[in-house]
């Protein structure tokens, strides 16, 4: 088994969504809030794709970057033409990067600081922070629980504090979110009578 360099980790910096146009470029979706240092060209990116793709375990370089109504389109080496590029839809780049660089944004972390930190509410544990999951709308920390997976919007509102040296994520999700609440309809239905129900909750 190989061993990883040093304090060196891979950040995902983008994803290619489909081809565009007749000579292998590709649309990309980006998940960096600095596309002109990360995606220049001669930039080499770690490309993951399915076991049994073609470009499995490979590299992919950038050749030219080039913006079409605000969306970003990537032209890479060795795709010539529509039919490679959409061969490589849906495929993850990574760069790799020194672990210990953090973000310049205020209250921006990248997703390798947010994996494996302790998710509390309350004051108490109630899983860790399994992945980030990027979308248009907003990203989402995936929390492991006893119970399964819970999906929290990565919003103020609900996760107000990250801490990274304390390796704790402070979340105040709302009702529901990680526990199931009793059906009240349920209940009554069992009855049958909603004057017998309300009495019985007084």
């Amino acid at each position: 088994m190989s061993t990883p360099a040093p304090k060196r980790t891979q950040l995902r910096v983008g994803r290619l969504t489909k081809a565009h146009g007749l000579k292998g470029a590709i649309k990309l979706e980006m998940f960096t809030d600095d596309p002109e240092r990360r995606f220049v060209p001669g930039a080499v990116f770690s490309l993951q794709v399915p076991p049994g793709h073609a470009w499995h375990g490979k590299s992919i370089e950038l050749i030219e970057l080039r913006w079409y109504n605000a969306q970003p389109v990537g032209f890479f080496k060795d795709v010539p033409d529509r039919t490679a590029a959409e061969g490589l839809a849906k495929g993850i780049l990574w760069v790799d990067q020194d672990a210990a660089e953090l973000p310049e944004e205020e209250n921006a972390w990248y997703d390798h600081q947010l994996v494996g930190l302790d998710v509390v509410r309350d004051g108490a544990k109630v899983g860790l922070v399994a992945r980030v999951d990027h979308f248009p709308a907003q990203d989402l920390l995936i929390v492991k629980t006893p119970a399964g997976e819970v999906m929290v919007p990565f919003v103020e509102a609900i996760v107000p504090s990250v801490d990274v040296k304390a390796g704790v994520v402070t979340i105040t999700p709302p009702t529901g979110l990680f526990e199931e609440l009793p059906d009240d309809d349920d209940d009554d239905a069992s009855t049958g009578d909603t004057s017998a129900s309300s009495d019985s909750a007084d």
